[in-house]
């Protein structure tokens, strides 16, 4: 996993003892929730960097990540959700004549 693209998140001047509660907003609590998300959205680049190099390989070996990517969207679709938006395009298509 490359740690090159990996999102990093200024902490500025944010330490926990400078937190307060102000204007009825809970400052330690608020804090806390952003730091759980910054660290999430790190592992999601670090996940993103990951995903990148499979296809990269995939590519090395000849297979079209673009195919791949489209297999990926279908494979997450319900079975008939996935018939439907099949009739439909061929439904389509006989219509402008592509069939």
């Amino acid at each position: 996993m490359s740690e090159n693209n990996v999102a990093s998140f200024p902490q500025g001047n944010m330490d926990n003892d400078a937190t307060q509660d102000v204007g009825g907003v809970a400052g330690k609590r608020l804090n806390a929730f952003l730091e759980r998300i910054e660290r999430l959205e790190e592992e999601k680049a670090a996940l993103a960097e990951d995903v990148k190099e499979i296809y990269g390989e995939a590519k090395a070996v000849g297979f079209d990540a673009k195919i791949m990517r489209k297999l990926i969207r279908l494979r997450k679709m319900d079975g008939d959700k996935r018939r439907e938006e099949d009739e439909l395009l061929e439904l389509y298509k006989a219509a402008i004549g592509m069939v």
